[in-house]
């Protein structure tokens, strides 16, 4: 599994509300930041999304397809859904092979992680609504 490579985040998880299928308040009330957010998308060693996704970045020429396409996101999701899927896809999906990207623990679905690692998340909420800034351009 490709999360070994991940740079994990290293600050203490920000208190989040569930609300049906979505986390409707940005975390920690932050603002994301749409440029900073496709580049997290892009990365290859930060978020990894490109590995299993699609998405309309046609610099990155090797992209996903395990999972859906990640263009016209913003029309089937909410941005409180994208977040959700971020924070903890398994709320959703209890199947899912994508990791929690802001959970810690077994129910982040990470497996074999270094122990000086254990029990941090993969990504900064910053990094959380970074992302959800530009997929949530994807109209």
């Amino acid at each position: 599994m490709p999360i070994a490579v991940m740079l994990l985040a290293t600050s203490a998880l920000l208190p989040f509300q569930l609300e049906g299928d979505a986390i409707n308040q940005p975390l920690g009330g932050l603002k994301g930041d749409v440029a900073r957010g496709r580049a997290l998308v892009a990365s290859r060693s930060q978020s990894l999304c490109l590995l299993c996704h699609a998405a309309p970045i046609p610099e990155e020429r090797q992209q996903g397809n395990l999972a859906p396409d990640l263009a016209g996101v913003a029309q089937r999701l909410a941005e409180g859904q994208l977040r959700l899927r971020l924070v903890a896809p398994q709320a959703v999906n209890a199947q899912t092979v994508m990791p929690a990207y802001y959970r810690a623990g077994p129910e982040a679905g990470l497996q074999r992680v270094a122990r000086e690692l254990e029990g941090r998340p993969i990504l900064e909420a910053q990094q959380i609504e970074d992302i959800v800034a530009y997929l949530g351009t994807l109209k």
